[in-house]
């Protein structure tokens, strides 16, 4: 790992180790508590994995495991301009709009794509199911049954700006449109901890989560082996130390790695974030951290 590239670690087993008062932004590892607040709603009978979605083709676990075909607004040709002239972030009915009027890339269930247009679908999802903004949703339904008492949505510029690394891009968090959560990487290490050790979801909708849809996709410069992908969950079952379970994110300037290794005795998890656009650096040093401590 280049000396060059700060980093910070936590991590979660017999203990919880890092400063619980760091602030970073967790990106991806949004889509996970995304993914277990649905999920948490189809436990309650409130929300189906597998009908299709009023008016659409696709359902909410093709959402959740991106295999609805639908797009990315990040690969809109305005996205990039966009962001370069530090624009506002499109609106809900700008990518709603989106959605009605690009094709999906193939038929729900057929292909893998990673979308974060899915997952502004399944934060709407949440939003209208529950009638609650999504961090009050998210909060009341994983966050605070898991512990996690500071993670927040960022909502305004100056949010990221309290970033331990700060927002030199001048970037608007609304562009992250299923929502960006912050908080320290302890937290974030908890989160995912709690997640796939505790009893936040039954046991049959545990199974649903971490199954796995392989994914084949080059991933240059990133340590996997085994690429998958399962309900907001990214997985590699040949890993060095066994199945190694969670989510990376990616945002202007910084990475972020949140994963769990399951087979290890006693199992435990580690979360990474580097003030860098290379995501394989959280990741590797992820695995590193999991080395030293076996």
């Amino acid at each position: 790992m280049p000396a060059r590239v700060p980093l910070i670690a936590s991590r979660v087993g017999d203990k919880v180790s890092g400063d619980r008062s760091v602030l970073v932004p967790w990106w991806s590892i949004t889509k996970t508590c995304l993914a277990a607040c649905a999920l948490v709603l189809v436990a309650a009978g409130r929300l189906d994995l597998d009908r299709p979605m009023p008016g659409r083709r696709f359902t909410l676990r093709q959402l959740l495991q991106h295999t609805s075909g639908l797009n990315c607004y990040t690969e809109h040709p305005d996205y990039d301009p966009a962001l370069d002239h530090h624009d506002d972030p499109w609106s809900a009915e700008i990518l709603l709009a989106q959605v009605d009027s690009v094709p999906l890339l193939f038929a729900p269930g057929q292909g893998w794509t990673y979308s974060n247009t899915g997952y502004f679908l399944v934060r709407r999802l949440i939003e209208q199911i529950t009638g609650a903004d999504i961090e009050h949703a998210l909060n009341s339904l994983v966050l605070a049954p898991l512990g996690i008492e500071h993670a927040f949505i960022a909502r305004q510029r100056a949010d990221l700006q309290r970033s331990v690394w700060g927002d030199e891009d001048n970037f608007h968090p609304g562009w992250v449109a299923h929502g960006l959560l912050m908080g320290s990487p302890a937290e974030a290490a908890m989160f995912m901890h709690g997640l796939l050790t505790g009893d936040l979801l039954p046991a049959p909708l545990c199974e649903e989560m971490r199954l796995r849809h392989p994914v084949h996709v080059n991933l240059p410069d990133r340590p996997w082996r085994t690429a998958g992908y399962g309900l907001g969950l990214m997985m590699d079952i040949a890993s060095p130390h066994g199945l190694c379970i969670g989510h990376s994110g990616q945002g202007p300037d910084s990475v972020a790695a949140a994963y769990h290794f399951p087979d290890l005795d006693p199992p435990f998890t580690v979360a990474a974030f580097a003030p860098t656009d290379d995501q394989g650096i959280a990741e590797r040093a992820v695995l590193e951290e999991a080395a030293r401590l076996r």
